[in-house]
């Protein structure tokens, strides 16, 4: 008897993505910070052991699990070159013209003889909420019965709740990160999607380019 292949997201743990907020098919939480890179050997001894120190305190404050991931990509060169392009075409100078687009020329033959790779810094935070208490309680589950509208209300809610938890964790993140002088900022919806568009989608440059401000994703 043959086997049915399965799809391949079903081998993605990942059930949507709702208000920036990875939700999980097992329940839990995750949220991606933006952090940015701060460069060690351009401070003093001083400066580097300060840093090392502060971002070890930092650790050692967190009292729940972590992810630091580090993405490399080859940098996108087109959104830059449709920017000039625009440009070109609301340039009266020929000259301007002319040297815009030696210009254009220059950085696109530069960017597919060079590899330019960028890097980006993410904080996973992770809630998962405790399973053997779940909402309700197994025996309100088992006699109420609730209507469609009830049942969305007690998800909405109970996403809520989770979130709240999920916030203060992030706040934490954000508070220990400025103070080792690290900025950093909590993922939309979109940029979340991208970031795991990426990540399914190695061999992709960047996926589609939007050339206008499209509505967030929801």
């Amino acid at each position: 008897m043959a086997l049915k292949a399965k799809a391949t997201q079903e081998f993605v743990p990942i059930k949507e993505v709702r208000d920036g907020i990875v939700v999980l098919k097992d329940g839990g939480l995750r949220a991606l910070v933006l952090a940015n890179s701060t460069n060690l050997s351009l401070k003093s001894a001083e400066e580097q052991k300060a840093t090392i120190m502060q971002f070890q305190s930092f650790l050692n404050t967190i009292d729940f699990p972590i992810q630091i991931v580090v993405q490399s990509r080859k940098l996108d060169i087109r959104p830059y070159l449709l920017l000039l392009e625009n440009r070109i075409k609301v340039q009266t100078e020929p000259l301007l013209k002319i040297q815009t687009k030696e210009y254009m020329e220059f950085i696109r033959n530069f960017t597919e003889t060079t590899n330019i790779m960028t890097k980006n810094f993410f904080i996973v935070v992770p809630y998962t909420p405790n399973q053997l208490s779940p909402r309700g309680g197994f025996f309100n589950n088992l006699f109420s019965k609730k209507t469609k509208e009830q049942e969305k209300e007690d998800k909405t809610a109970d996403f809520e709740e989770k979130r709240s938890q999920l916030d203060q964790r992030i706040g934490i993140i954000e508070q220990g990160l400025a103070r080792c002088g690290i900025k950093s900022v909590e993922l939309g919806t979109e940029e979340v999607v991208e970031v795991y568009y990426k990540v399914f989608n190695p061999g992709e440059v960047e996926g589609k380019i939007d050339l206008g401000q499209g509505e967030p994703a929801k």
